[in-house]
């Protein structure tokens, strides 16, 4: 089974307060002067308190144009992915030159060469390293990238393999997109970034306290739901589809979804000992307690990221999964469950046991 070895989030330096974000969005011109109550409702509905950005607030409203973000977008992705990376690494006990696989996800930004490429020679990964970047699965790919590390390290039992999350929403902020989809998003999404350390069952330093094992996956997704979560890509960029359907989407597919995966391995939800949760708002996560009848505890930390942090896309789950090895870590040989949704609409679900 493939071991996690290390989680490492990392966030960029400039850190604001929600209502400072609130006011410079309103100053930007995203809404007229009438409709101001309804961002500051949005705002502070959100249960988001503060965040952090990639770039300082003033710099936002220079931005011209989508070239302009997306270079942005590189810099900043570069320097938290190098960072990000070799933290976990460090925290494995490995070297760069041990990777055998990394996969790096984003939906926030378009590099080719893609990021992991840019980073090789910085990282000092080898020349035959075998690279996956991957675009367009969104919150989802933080649980879809650990499902992925672990179907390659089963195929590789004593093979190494990093996955980079990089999420830059604020570089998609689109000033001129007043629909209620964006003004959501701008409430809520934060930037920040994440790496994943794992190893395969026969790696010769895998220790048996080194973190937990991916016993199984399932990936799903939901036919008919296509437009309710992703992008239109537009002159100025990436333009937010956020459907208000969402939660009850998750009210009627996901419980069903957890229940089925966990019976599959003769467990029951009231048997989860870690319930590491992406963090979508505040309705997702009320719906996601609703439909798998979850005690308010189970979701702690996922409401605390969002509240420090906000929506990171997919490198929310990681840090979660993070804070949980780091502050709640199960009793060994109890089960969690790591689980996002993205665009599709889709669901992955990740079995570990400690």
């Amino acid at each position: 089974m493939t071991r996690i070895a290390a989680v490492h989030g990392v966030l960029p330096p400039h850190a604001y307060e929600q209502h400072e974000i609130t006011d410079a969005l309103a100053a930007m011109g995203l809404v007229r002067e009438e409709e101001r109550g309804v961002l500051d409702r949005l705002h502070a509905t959100s249960t988001v308190r503060t965040r952090r950005l990639a770039l300082p607030l003033e710099r936002y409203a220079t931005l011209n144009g989508f070239g302009q973000a997306n270079d942005a977008f590189i810099e900043a992705a570069l320097e938290l992915g190098e960072r990000a990376v070799r933290a976990a690494l460090d925290e494995a006990g490995l070297r760069p030159a041990d990777v055998d696989l990394v996969i790096s996800t984003s939906v926030t930004g378009i590099a080719a060469p893609s990021i992991e490429a840019r980073l090789a020679g910085r990282l000092g990964l080898r020349a035959d390293v075998r690279r996956v970047p991957i675009f367009g699965l969104g919150c989802v790919a933080g649980a879809a990238g650990i499902a992925r590390l672990h179907d390659y390290l089963r195929g590789r039992p004593d093979g190494v393999a990093v996955l980079l999350s990089v999420e830059l929403c604020s570089l998609t902020l689109q000033r001129t997109d007043a629909s209620a989809a964006n003004l959501v998003a701008g409430s809520l999404f934060g930037d920040g970034a994440a790496a994943v350390g794992a190893v395969g069952a026969e790696h010769p330093s895998r220790r048996p306290d080194d973190g937990p094992v991916v016993t199984a996956t399932r990936s799903r997704l939901y036919p008919g739901t296509e437009r309710l979560l992703g992008w239109d890509i537009v002159d100025s960029g990436f333009q937010i589809l956020l459907g208000a359907e969402l939660p009850e989407l998750v009210r009627r597919h996901l419980g069903p979804e957890v229940h089925a995966f966990l019976a599959d391995h003769d467990l029951k939800p009231q048997d989860v000992a870690a319930w590491v949760c992406h963090p979508g708002g505040p309705k997702i996560l009320e719906a996601v307690r609703e439909t798998l009848d979850l005690p308010a505890r189970a979701l702690e930390l996922t409401w605390r990221s969002l509240a420090e942090v906000g929506n990171l896309s997919s490198a929310s789950v990681l840090h979660i999964l993070r804070d949980t090895l780091a502050l709640r870590p199960p009793l060994p040989g109890t089960p969690g469950l790591l689980l996002a949704m993205g665009p599709g609409f889709c669901s992955e679900l990740v079995l570990l046991r400690w």
